[in-house]
């Protein structure tokens, strides 16, 4: 008997721990319309063109420019870069590559994808990828982790022969993200995300309360804000293991302390 109670308390609990962990592993909606997307991109750090996750940003230039877009991303997701860059029918063989640079104007390494690669004489198109590292919430001043924030992409060609310079081509960029969940969790936070120029911000002076915005460089921001990421699925795992360890010490109780009434002893002893 008290091991079916026992067991049916650890169905309840497990019932009301594990939804909220399957909810956590999904990955979260990104902006699937491409409605406001922009069509041009800068030619600098300063001028960058801002897009969100989940749009596809496209620009027409030539080669031999620097192009720039930035977007904002979170603590616990993995961004994925992903560019196209459609070349002209008649062109020599180029490389072309994709840079992601954070707030701090620091290349951020990526884990994996062709973040270089040499379109062949006459190929139509090339196509380059990013997979960068996890956005941490929080590391040491010395690292170069990624952190929340604006991150910018740099595209362009390299080693171009002289023949190739300022032809025309199309470009088209794309970030997803996927959200990594507890296994990235870190105890800390930033005061603030590297946006640039956001920490140049000042009361307007009329009387208002409001902010003036115009020194902030990058306004994007995830939907629901800055630091969205503090529930993780850590958080259920330790319910869960706490849970446990308290199911654990209830069973043995109930296994090792007998029936729970007195021993008789035989009559003259």
């Amino acid at each position: 008997m008290r091991i079916t109670r026992v067991l049916g308390t650890a169905a309840l609990l497990f019932g009301l721990a594990v939804p909220p962990a399957a909810a956590d592993s999904s990955p979260s909606p990104s902006a699937s319309s491409d409605a406001g997307a922009p069509t041009s991109a800068g030619t600098s750090f300063r001028t960058a063109t801002e897009f969100e996750q989940g749009q596809d940003a496209t620009a027409s230039a030539s080669t031999g420019d620097y192009l720039y877009w930035s977007f904002p991303a979170d603590a616990g997701q993995r961004p994925t870069v992903k560019a196209t860059v459609k070349l002209p029918d008649s062109h020599a063989a180029q490389t072309w590559q994709v840079d992601v640079y954070d707030g701090l104007r620091r290349r951020q390494a990526c884990q994996y994808g062709a973040q270089t690669r040499t379109a062949a004489q006459g190929a139509s198109s090339v196509e380059l990828t990013c997979v960068m590292r996890t956005v941490r919430a929080w590391s040491e001043p010395w690292a170069d982790d990624p952190l929340p924030g604006t991150y910018y992409i740099r595209l362009t060609a390299v080693n171009l022969t002289t023949a190739d310079l300022g032809q025309p081509i199309d470009a088209s960029v794309r970030v997803d993200s996927k959200d990594i969940g507890g296994s990235a969790a870190v105890d800390g936070s930033l005061a603030q995300p590297l946006v640039p120029g956001i920490a140049a911000t000042s009361d307007s002076g009329d009387g208002d309360g409001d902010s003036a915005k115009a020194a902030v460089l990058s306004s994007l921001e995830p939907d629901d804000g800055w630091a969205s990421g503090w529930w993780s699925d850590r958080w259920v795992w330790t319910a869960i293991g706490g849970a446990l360890a308290a199911l654990a010490g209830v069973g043995g109780y109930a296994l090792t302390r007998g029936s729970g009434r007195p021993r008789r002893m035989p009559p003259g002893a």
